[in-house]
């Protein structure tokens, strides 16, 4: 006897059950449904939530956005770029002033850091030295970044003969010792700003961002839609500049973002040196290495700007792992 047809009602809906069948569901259910978690209406966004994916960039800002150690670093280097530009916030007098008759004293009011050996106020020479600091990380970073880029990415763009070289070039400096290069280069440069520390960092520092470049563009040079770009006749730069450099560009930023602590180190290791930033100019590596000899005199002297010099580097270095661990989709 065949099966009564069961009659229309319009208070209950068919839904299906994900695996090749439907299950009738009651209005209220029915509504249930719609409102769950993720669908439209539901608590994960509003409407289309799902219709809308996050990109690599508003994915790793949501990320940054929740990792405590990405706040932290990013909190320390807003105050030390702060104080860059504006060290009289929080310093008054002037760095160079000094008075030999309070040479090596320790804390007392209005001087909380000391005198160094040559009476020069402590406090107000590590804050001022920041700004040595930070603009030769920024500047060299973003030289060393720009150039890194281009020669790497165009390398591993159109390969060949061009390719090669560079490859090539880039053995060489990797051979270099970074501190004998300085050493040997500036040397012989007689100027008193910042600009030979600079370009020397740039000299030594692009081939490796190069090498990243040039790996991440030859990666992403080979993805579907780079193809389908080119078969639908788009020219080289359109290739390089819309499809391949914002999907080729995050190890490089996770690199140099790393690399500027590391720069910002070296620029103290040349001045404590002696061939790079050198009197009248206010650095760390000055202040470092002038109150090495007086360490058991006045240690004060030698211990605020070291701690100073610690915290940028390792705010940059925690900065650079938390971009890193947010950019890097094997990580998650």
């Amino acid at each position: 006897m065949p099966e009564q047809q069961q009659p229309y009602e319009p208070e209950r809906a068919v839904a299906g059950t994900g695996m090749g069948g439907t299950m009738d569901l009651g209005a209220s259910e029915a509504v249930t449904l719609e409102k769950t978690p993720g669908g439209p209406g539901g608590p994960d966004g509003g409407p289309g939530s799902h219709d809308r994916p996050r990109s690599l960039w508003s994915d790793a800002w949501h990320d940054l956005r929740r990792n405590p150690v990405f706040i932290i670093s990013a909190l320390v280097i807003l105050f030390l770029i702060v104080i860059s530009v504006w060290p009289s916030l929080i310093a008054s007098g002037s760095p160079l002033k000094c008075d030999l008759a309070r040479a090596q004293e320790g804390s007392q009011s209005g001087h909380p850091f000391g005198f160094n050996g040559q009476g020069c106020d402590v406090y107000t020479r590590t804050v001022y030295g920041a700004r040595t600091s930070v603009a030769v990380g920024v500047l060299a970073t973003l030289g060393v970044a720009v150039l890194g880029s281009v020669l790497g990415g165009l390398a591993g763009f159109f390969g060949g003969a061009g390719d090669a070289v560079l490859s090539r070039i880039t053995d060489v400096f990797f051979a270099i010792p970074v501190v004998l290069g300085g050493l040997v280069l500036l040397s012989v440069i007689t100027s008193n700003t910042v600009w030979p520390v600079i370009g020397f960092i740039v000299l030594l520092g692009w081939p490796q961002i190069s090498r990243i470049a040039r790996g991440s563009v030859i990666t992403a040079k080979q993805n579907d839609y780079v193809q389908a770009a080119r078969a639908l006749g788009a020219s080289n730069s359109r290739l390089l500049l819309r499809h391949i450099a914002p999907n080729a560009v995050a190890p490089v930023i996770v690199v140099a973002t790393i690399a500027l602590g590391t720069y910002i180190s070296l620029e103290a290791t040349l001045s404590f040196l002696g061939v790079g930033l050198k009197p009248p100019s206010v650095s760390w590596g000055i202040d470092i290495s002038a109150a090495a000899p007086y360490v058991r005199n006045a240690p004060h002297a030698l211990l605020w700007p070291s701690g100073a010099l610690a915290v940028t580097v390792l705010a940059f270095i925690m900065l650079g792992d938390a971009v890193r661990d947010a950019l890097d989709p094997k990580l998650r």
